[in-house]
Parts: C-alpha cells; sequence; structure tokens
C-alpha cells in the first residue's frame, strides 16, 4: 500500500492498492474509491472485538474495502480541522489515541478498547475516560485535532494534560485522571473537575484543537429552541 495526505487543515489520506490489498475504516470515512474497490462489512474479530470498539466510541461493525481485479485507490478524509498522521503498528509499537482518533488503516491493523487506570474517576471525566488502542501489523491513519507537539518521556517521566488534548501515545506510556486539588480551583477555576497524567516512557502527541473545546465554546452562541 501507498499513500499520500492532502489537503492539511481538511485533510485527506489517498491510498493506493495493490491488488488484493485491503483497508478497513470505522465511521464510513471513505470519501471515493475507484470502481474496482469491494466494499464489505465485518465484525472483524467477533463479537467480543466488535462491543470493544462499541465501548471506544466506534461502531460495532467495521468496513473493509479490497482491491479486485487489479491495483485500486481509495481515500480517506478528515473529520474535523486538524491533520492525518500515519503509524507504523507493529508487536511491540502499539499506539493509544483518542476516542473516535482511528480514521482508517491496513487490515492488519486491531482496533481495542483502553481504559484509564482509575475507572471511578474516568466516569466523570469527559473524552479522556475511554481511549483507543491500535495493535497488530501495518499502517493506521489517525486524525489529530488542530495542530500537533510532540514529547518524548522518559521513564517515571510525567506530564499533566487538561483532558481531551491528549491525542495519541506510546501504549509504552500509562494514564490516569486524577482531581484537580482544592475546592476554589474546582469551582472557579474553569479547567473542570479532572486532568490526566501521562506517564514515561514514551511518546506522547497533544493536540491544540479537541472538538470538546471547540464544541463548548460555541455552544454559548447557538440559538436555543423556545
Amino acid at each position: 500500500m501507498q499513500y499520500k495526505i492532502i489537503g492539511e487543515p481538511l485533510s485527506a489520506v489517498i491510498c493506493d492498492l495493490a491488488e488484493g490489498e485491503s483497508m478497513i475504516t470505522e465511521r464510513g470515512s471513505m470519501s471515493w474509491m475507484s470502481a474496482n474497490m469491494k466494499m464489505e462489512t465485518t465484525s472483524n474479530g467477533g463479537i467480543g472485538k466488535a462491543l470493544g470498539r462499541m465501548f471506544a466510541g466506534e461502531a460495532i461493525f467495521q468496513n473493509r474495502y479490497t482491491a479486485m481485479g487489479g491495483p485500486g485507490q481509495i481515500t480517506f478524509a478528515a473529520s474535523f480541522p486538524g491533520s492525518i498522521q500515519a503509524f507504523e503498528i507493529q508487536p511491540g509499537r502499539e499506539l493509544v489515541v483518542q476516542k473516535r482518533g482511528f480514521l482508517a488503516g491496513e487490515s492488519g491493523v486491531e482496533l481495542s478498547v483502553f481504559f484509564q487506570k482509575k475507572f471511578g474517576a474516568g466516569l466523570f471525566g469527559g473524552e479522556g475516560f475511554i481511549m483507543q488502542k491500535l495493535s497488530g501489523h501495518g499502517t493506521a491513519f489517525v486524525e489529530i485535532d488542530g495542530s500537533t507537539c510532540e514529547y518524548q518521556l522518559e521513564a517515571g517521566q510525567t506530564m499533566i494534560v487538561d483532558t481531551g488534548y491528549l491525542a495519541a501515545m506510546d501504549a509504552t506510556c500509562s494514564m490516569e485522571l486524577v482531581q484537580v486539588p482544592g475546592v476554589k480551583n474546582i469551582v472557579f477555576g474553569g479547567e473542570g473537575l479532572f486532568n490526566t497524567v501521562v506517564r514515561g516512557p514514551g511518546k506522547v502527541i497533544l493536540q491544540t484543537m479537541p472538538i470538546s473545546a471547540v464544541a463548548g465554546a460555541i455552544r454559548p452562541f447557538i440559538p436555543t429552541s423556545k
């Protein structure tokens, strides 16, 4: 599979497949494709994995597109302004990404649910509670909201991130939600109840414009029905 990412900040990835090669996607992200691409809807791993994807914010079923009778081309477009990044997934190089961050990938990429360490805090932690884990083998394409900032954390090194700004991290990192200290900070600080603490070793990828923050910013300007 060969690919080209175009159009930032309204990005799309164009994938050129050899005959018999397949791509998987969630959420109906296919934008255009050649006529010889065959679509198949599949649970891709059975009902257990399908339910896990549902809890991660994805559809129970996935769409698999396969080039039939010769080379094929298929394009997947992002759903929000930002960028699309490609990651090479393989055993020992798994990736954890934000809920609904997975755009598409080669058929060897597996998607599963990834929970925060502290379940109780996660129930009130917003979109940072449940994330997706990409494993298996192949190229995966991930949506990043806004611009990207990357950090390489050493073993034991930590970073505090406002929930929703964590786009992705190496699976070697760990994370948990912690409550913002002090009643005054919670009531008047405007930063919510929880922050996400990420601990290395591994790479952390942050995003500057999570869709939840944009929704919160425009909500006061949306007329409500009377």
